[in-house]
């Protein structure tokens, strides 16, 4: 109840049974479609094959960094936005799962209304509340207060319980452990079989929530053991594992996932636990619901950025020739530090996975065209200040300032472009 009161789980039967058969179908067509892609992830220099296979889902223009890997989100067919498919099949099943995005916004909005008054009606409530109490208990009135609360006042900012609520993409995750050869113990309490390590979820919102729709494909052959006393949880069922970070004393915690189960991390509880996924026998997906930080992930963002270092090319009007306003060290700077970024964490990211987004739409071919034609300018500039710092009638102190932080961000980018032809 203290140490994982943030983190309120729903039972499959208190979700709309139509929004359940759509979304477990949306799952299936994608599936169909071979939709889900392991990621190549980078970890202390390493790559490394993930053993889920994901698809990231959002809003348009969207992007999810994590282990050094962005994914683009398949656009889900927003108001505004002109978004071809390629099949019936996926708009339907974007559209379910932009539906299911509704959903789980409302129901975190709920939960933390009714856990604002929850925790309020303990504070001035001086009845002893009985410490036999369990946790599931705990949860279930945790839920029952959260009932139906979109219309009472709470003293929480408005515009900031939207900011951490407002799910902008979710990152849908399938795997059938039965196919994989290895799987890693838990190594501190002994859960067993983990299909995604101890970890927080990064490049999110501060103080953001996570929800999370799972769906094991249970049948008949895969069922929960009843025969005898399990010590542990049951290792043909699928879990969720809560710990609290860098805390191996305090007990951690296994919640079983059945079909169309649905689980909520409130507030801080990404940063202040650590969670894992504990494999059960069947294959299972799961839609976890993110606030992304958008600062920097976003078309708009980049785009914006190109913008900004463009404006300091200039073309002659009677000989239409290229060159640069100005060769302020800070101006180079700036301009090179955002070569690089388009290059190395949107270009190269996005074809460095391939043309697999194509199995979906084609919608992010004309926004990387319009980036490589900002990329090939950025390109004639850095050759502009090359020109320029060769020629004497520069006044040197200037010239070795611009040469000097130029130089850095080239080396860099050599770098760089080694490390991504390497891989």
């Amino acid at each position: 109840k203290t140490k994982y009161s943030k983190l309120i789980f729903r039972k499959s039967d208190t979700v709309p049974e139509e929004l359940h058969q759509m979304i477990q179908e949306s799952f299936l067509a994608l599936r169909e479609h071979n939709c889900f892609f392991q990621d190549l992830v980078r970890i202390k220099g390493k790559d490394f094959l993930t053993p889920v296979s994901r698809i990231l889902i959002g809003n348009p223009g969207c992007t999810y960094k994590y282990l050094n890997t962005r994914l683009f989100t398949v656009p889900w067919p927003a108001e505004g936005y002109d978004i071809k498919y390629c099949s019936p099949q996926i708009h339907d099943a974007c559209k379910a799962l932009m539906r299911l995005n509704d959903y789980l916004h409302i129901e975190t909005v709920k939960a933390l209304q009714g856990q604002n008054l929850f925790e309020n009606k303990e504070i001035k409530d001086t009845t002893v509340i009985d410490r036999k109490q369990s946790f599931a208990t705990c949860l279930t009135e945790q839920e029952s207060v959260s009932k139906d609360q979109s219309s009472v006042c709470v003293s929480e900012d408005d515009r900031s319980l939207k900011n951490r609520t407002s799910y902008n993409l979710t990152l849908l995750n399938y795997m059938d452990p039965l196919q994989m050869l290895y799987l890693k113990q838990e190594p501190y309490f002994g859960m067993g079989n983990m299909a995604v390590s101890w970890h927080h979820d990064e490049s999110l919102v501060e103080r953001s929530a996570v929800a999370v729709y799972s769906y094991s494909c249970e049948d008949s052959s895969v069922q929960e053991s009843n025969e005898q006393e399990l010590k542990g949880r049951d290792p043909a069922v699928w879990h969720v594992g809560l710990k609290v970070a860098w805390d191996i004393e305090t007990p951690g915690l296994a919640v079983p996932l059945h079909q169309g189960d649905i689980y909520l991390m409130l507030d801080d509880l990404n940063m202040t636990h650590q969670h894992c996924v504990l494999a059960g026998l069947s294959p299972r997906f799961s839609s976890t619901h993110r606030v992304a930080d958008s600062s920097r992930g976003t078309l708009e963002y980049i785009f914006g950025q190109c913008e900004l270092a463009l404006q300091n090319l200039q073309t002659d009007s009677d000989s239409m020739a290229l060159s640069l306003k100005s060769l302020e060290a800070a101006v180079v700077k700036q301009v090179e530090e955002i070569h690089n970024e388009v290059e190395f964490e949107w270009l190269r990211q996005f074809w460095f996975q391939g043309k697999r987004y194509l199995k979906c739409t084609d919608w992010w071919l004309k926004p990387m065209a319009k980036l490589e034609e900002s990329w090939r300018k950025l390109e004639i500039m850095t050759s502009l200040v090359l020109s320029e710092v060769r020629k004497e009638q520069q006044i040197e102190e200037q010239r070795n300032e611009t040469i000097s932080c130029f130089l850095l961000l080239l080396k860099e980018r050599q770098k760089l472009r080694k490390e991504w032809t390497a891989r």
